[in-house]
């Protein structure tokens, strides 16, 4: 296998994942029924916060390759690491994707009950699947993959705060103003 491959697999899933957490950040703001433009506009945010946010780990790898004495080595012992990285968050994707596809494909009810019992606790376990794939990173490259999948975690769990803070935290002030008749 390519040593790129897994990389790219790690920024195509990092990317997807921002544009998801564009979209949470945005999500139960807004009580029009028609927001199509402002999902997409939110899923747009996270997108590019995310592109943004993964340069922090490919920056990390690319000192971490300028620091080492054997760079092929190294380079290497980081694709093994990203190996270890992408397990999890393969199997992490697969069951969203799954939940997903229960969405768009069963009835209504049905559809509502997977949405709520996949996706629901899936999002709450982005956290720890993350850590899973630090320990991942750990044993199939050692220090050094775990620095650039620490890096690589926090830059993708600071999408959505971000996004948040940045362009919808201020609904959430005027509509406290509003309720408090400000």
């Amino acid at each position: 296998m390519n040593p790129a491959v897994p990389a790219l697999a790690l920024g195509a899933l990092g990317l997807v994942d921002a544009a998801f957490s564009g979209f949470r950040a945005y999500a139960g703001r807004d009580a029009r029924i028609r927001k199509h433009r402002a999902v997409a506009r939110a899923a747009l945010r996270g997108l590019a916060t995310g592109a943004v946010t993964l340069l922090a780990p490919a920056l990390t790898a690319g000192c971490v390759l300028l620091a080492a004495d054997d760079r092929s080595r190294t380079y290497a012992v980081l694709a093994d690491g990203a190996i270890g990285y992408l397990v999890p968050l393969a199997l992490y994707a697969a069951a969203v994707l799954l939940s997903l596809a229960a969405y768009f494909v069963l009835p209504f009810r049905a559809s509502t009950l997977a949405m709520v019992v996949g996706l629901g606790p899936l999002t709450l376990l982005r956290p720890v699947v993350v850590g899973i794939a630090c320990l991942g990173a750990f044993a199939g490259g050692g220090p050094a993959s775990l620095l650039v999948g620490a890096v690589a975690g926090l830059a993708v769990l600071c999408v959505e705060p971000f996004v948040h803070r940045r362009w919808y935290a201020e609904a959430l002030t005027a509509d406290r103003s509003l309720r408090a008749g400000a």
